[in-house]
């Protein structure tokens, strides 16, 4: 995948905007169009800020349907979707929790959105939602049908699961840009706002062979220079919000001083060029993400 046409940037900074509950929700208050208003300032203030682009989450919607959401859901999202690109500038991304890609390509495709996030694209996890399965098949044809240049980024052992069964990550890896179609891997935490180890990063990198590798959880202002040389792009959340709280609004502070740590952080890490220089094998690992 060619970040720059897809992101805008060759190293994309992608700003999450985190939904307020939406009808149907149980949190949901009653005023929708404080829901619209709070996405689209949210918005604002990440591209004000200098992120390449935004993706768009139902993170309100806790507990989770763990696959297909209602048609209100849909509906709801499709709405803020559109309201945010009539007032930004930069690509956009949808991201329906916990696993409803389908529904998240719906909304691509029809609001003007170039790419979209499974949380598991392929093979099966234990999550608070229960057991859930990836349904890649399903997906690439609906892509097909509806919407060829949307991007698939799919998140490797993502965040608040467990692998159904005891596997090697590498070999999900590989199954998951292979056999399930991801146009660029995700990695997380164990948990929202919880970071990965940075070597794993790298590996998962080297593993991917030129698939684009995204840090999806846990940068910081203070850490990101820790991940930057090792991945392909960040998604940000947490980090930008006040008391870097994702269930807070955007701060315009924070915000621009994640990116402003992006952007002076270093491109290269002496470490992975030892690990990488001629002659020298590799090392990978069969550890799990941290």
């Amino acid at each position: 995948m060619e970040l720059k046409q897809a992101f805008g940037s060759r190293k994309p900074i992608v700003g999450v905007v985190h939904l307020a509950a939406t009808p149907g929700a149980p949190q949901y208050e009653g005023r929708f169009e404080r829901i619209r208003d709070r996405a689209v300032r949210d918005a604002l203030r990440l591209t004000e800020a200098g992120c390449d682009a935004l993706i768009v989450e139902n993170f309100g919607d806790a507990p989770f349907y763990k696959d297909r959401v209602p048609a209100e859901t849909v509906a709801a999202m499709a709405v803020l979707v559109s309201a945010i690109r009539d007032e930004v500038g930069v690509p956009l991304g949808v991201n329906v929790l916990r696993n409803d890609a389908e529904s998240a390509l719906s909304i691509a495709a029809s609001t003007g959105a170039g790419f979209i996030r499974v949380n598991v694209l392929t093979g099966a996890v234990v999550a608070d939602q229960g057991l859930i399965e990836g349904r890649a098949a399903d997906l690439l044809r609906l892509r097909a049908r509806l919407a060829p240049d949307v991007r698939i980024l799919a998140d490797l052992r993502v965040k608040h699961a467990q692998p159904l069964a005891p596997r090697a990550w590498e070999e999900e890896l590989q199954d998951l840009i292979g056999r399930g179609g991801a146009d660029a891997v995700l990695i997380t935490g164990a948990r929202t706002g919880a970071a990965p180890d940075p070597e794993f990063c790298s590996e998962v990198r080297t593993r991917a062979n030129g698939t684009p590798v995204l840090l999806a959880s846990g940068a910081t202002a203070d850490n990101v220079a820790d991940f930057w040389p090792h991945v392909d792009g960040i998604i940000v959340g947490s980090a930008t919000k006040k008391r870097g709280d994702a269930r807070e609004i955007v701060s315009p502070d924070r915000a621009r001083r994640f990116v402003e740590a992006c952007r002076t952080a270093p491109q290269t890490s002496s470490r992975t060029k030892a690990r990488t220089a001629p002659g020298t094998k590799a090392r990978t690992s069969s550890r799990a993400p941290s």
